[in-house]
């Protein structure tokens, strides 16, 4: 079965290209990648991501049931406060990577989509809490403009740190998103979402799908769960050991990847040449094939390829030049340490 966003009917009538994701029918994009990837970097863009999960995890013993499934702390996440973490499994592999958000009695998980079922049912059989989903909508407004527009669409919106969240009226607001510019994700219940898009889209707001959310994401160096992380990745082989909380007493996957050396590092690239590569590519340097491609694409801002490459610890530094094969066709390209743009979050 196919689940449909409570938007469905809104991008339909914008005429949007829709397509399959995670068990979803979601817009891929409108106008088109480049222009929708522009609007969020410029001015403002608005993208429906109402498939990702949404997990409510309440009780007296919520906060410890998310301290022993997720490797970020929890009992110390003060009210209105947000926290990237990973979720791993007994192998220390990366089973998803989520935001939680604390707000009143209630903290809400935010896991991808394809791995909302597994990240349940994990938290279920955690500990004693009272867990739920729910079928709200999510709207992330991002970009420049976005405080703008947010203060023209919903009332009296309290300003907000990175990674802080508010209630607003009916909506839930956090200063969060995947696209590295100043925006908010607005939490609203599946039949108030249709007018707020309506709202935000009379503000000058460019519509954008989820092919623009890659392309700033991959600009980002942002992870995406099934390319570059899996459960076949530690965190230490995805450079994401700042999400796991210091000094925790245990939690599901510590003990494998405190007792694991990394097999692979993530590199990022910047192509030379004109050629774009893709997920999936092998990356070579001196004649020697050191890696893979996790996840790939053209640049709107650098106007060239991009990728993030699962490579051999050691194999390659920051400066040095390496080929991506593309069906046989190879191009050189350049290795950085992402971000490959200047735009993080304000």
């Amino acid at each position: 079965m196919t689940n449909r966003s409570p938007l469905d009917a809104e991008h339909r009538a914008l005429k949007a290209h829709m397509g399959a994701f995670a068990g979803w029918e979601m817009p891929i994009s409108y106008a088109g990648t480049v222009a929708e990837h522009t609007a969020v970097r410029t001015d403002a863009g608005v993208f429906d991501v109402s498939h990702l999960g949404k997990i409510l995890v309440s009780g007296d013993g919520a906060a410890a049931v998310l301290d022993a499934a997720l490797t970020n702390r929890f009992v110390d996440l003060a009210d209105g406060r947000a926290r990237y973490t990973l979720m791993l499994d007994d192998e220390g592999g990366i089973v998803d990577d989520m935001i939680v958000y604390h707000l009143g009695d209630d903290y809400l998980v935010v896991p991808n989509a394809s791995n909302v079922d597994e990240v349940e049912r994990r938290l279920r059989v955690t500990g004693a809490a009272t867990i739920e989903r729910n079928d709200d909508a999510i709207l992330a407004l991002q970009g420049p403009r976005s405080r703008v527009v947010l203060d023209e669409v919903i009332k009296d919106v309290p300003m907000l740190g990175y990674m802080h969240m508010a209630r607003a009226g009916e909506y839930g607001i956090a200063r969060s998103g995947y696209t590295g510019e100043h925006g908010y994700e607005i939490f609203a219940r599946a039949e108030q979402a249709p007018a707020l898009w309506r709202a935000i889209l009379a503000q000058g707001v460019t519509p954008c799908g989820l092919a623009a959310r890659d392309t700033l994401r991959t600009e980002m160096g942002y992870p995406l769960h099934g390319n570059d992380i899996d459960r076949d990745t530690l965190p230490a082989e995805a450079g994401l050991q700042w999400a796991i909380g210091t000094n925790k007493a245990g939690f599901a996957g510590k003990a494998a990847i405190e007792s694991k050396e990394p097999r692979k590092t993530i590199v990022g690239i910047t192509m030379t040449e004109r050629v774009i590569p893709r997920k999936g590519c092998p990356v070579a340097t001196n004649g020697q094939t050191v890696g893979t491609c996790t996840s790939g694409t053209f640049s709107p801002t650098l106007k060239t390829g991009i990728a993030l490459a699962s490579v051999a610890p050691g194999s390659v530094k920051d400066g040095d030049i390496v080929t991506v094969d593309v069906r046989g066709k190879t191009g050189a390209g350049v290795v950085v340490k992402p971000p490959f743009v200047d735009a993080t979050p304000k």
